[in-house]
């Protein structure tokens, strides 16, 4: 598949994670560390299994199983730990609005400064196309978002520096299913504490907090992540922090699609913004999409 397929399939993964994340989180269905600790633990296990399927297909059919070649590492497994455990936390107390706000606009300065830093310059054309997007995310988020309380916006936006370098990370992963797989895995080392102090402070869950929490871990975050530790390589830091800027556009479509969320022309305008600076900002230079 195509670099751009691999981007479109992982973006709307994440959309799915957004989507999944404020059902189970603002609806009180379960508490943001079960959340993160479920997220994470079925996320692992179903990178696991896919890991065994694919050993056991390379045994079918008569070939050498491949040596391990990526198995993460400490710190993106942090960074991973971190994104999820913030983003969890932090959206108990802010709404979608606000929280998308400071999410991407701390991925952004994160990849987009680690892409200046490393000699990875923008073109006038591709700074003026990441203001346009950047304008209609604002404008598309700007109506729900409220000044939010200092500590949740802080973990929001520590939760976009981590995903960033989570992101900046997978650009040098050797084998995506495998590096995604065991950065899962490594994480499940600080599980434990969530589940200690999620008991602590215990406010019960629900089954369908449960399946949404699985859902977002196995597929939304598990596969999603793969898939998108599969287009990195082929992305340039500012280009793969420019696309990110789709997500909420994705979610907030979703969220018209399956929550009955109402299809407002602010929507189609601030959309056409983001999407069209997006396609500028990648056509630039034609690299390497």
């Amino acid at each position: 598949m195509s670099t751009i397929l691999y981007t479109l399939i992982a973006l709307s993964a994440f959309a799915a994670n957004s989507l999944l994340c404020r059902m189970a989180l603002q609806s009180g269905d379960i508490d943001p560390l079960s959340f993160t600790a479920i997220r994470l633990a079925s996320g692992a296990f179903m990178l696991l299994g896919l890991l065994l399927w694919q050993a056991k297909l390379r045994q079918l059919k008569s070939q050498r199983a491949k040596p391990l070649s990526d198995k993460g590492n400490n710190i993106s497994a942090l960074s991973l730990f971190v994104y999820a455990l913030c983003f969890s936390v932090a959206y108990v107390d802010l709404n979608t609005g606000t929280g998308a706000l400071i999410l991407f606009s701390a991925v952004q300065l994160t990849m987009i400064g680690h892409s200046v830093l490393n000699k990875e310059p923008l073109s006038k054309v591709q700074w003026g196309a990441l203001f346009v997007a950047f304008a209609g995310f604002i404008y598309l988020m700007l109506p729900s978002a409220t000044v939010p309380s200092f500590m949740p916006a802080m973990l929001m936006a520590l939760s976009g520096v981590a995903w960033g370098v989570y992101s900046i990370r997978g650009k040098s992963c050797s084998s995506p299913l495998q590096a995604t797989s065991f950065n899962f895995l490594r994480s499940l080392i600080l599980v434990p504490i969530l589940v200690f102090l999620a008991v602590v402070d215990w406010q019960g869950i629900t089954a369908t907090g449960v399946y949404l929490a699985i859902a977002s871990g196995a597929l939304a975050s598990g596969l999603g992540y793969s898939i998108w530790y599969i287009a990195l390589p082929r992305l340039k830091s500012s280009q793969a922090g420019v696309v990110q800027l789709t997500v909420p556009v994705l979610a907030t479509l979703a969220g018209v699609v399956f929550l009955d969320e109402q299809l407002t022309a602010r929507l189609i305008t601030a959309s056409a913004l983001i999407l069209g600076a997006v396609l500028v900002f990648l056509m630039t230079k034609k690299r390497s999409l």
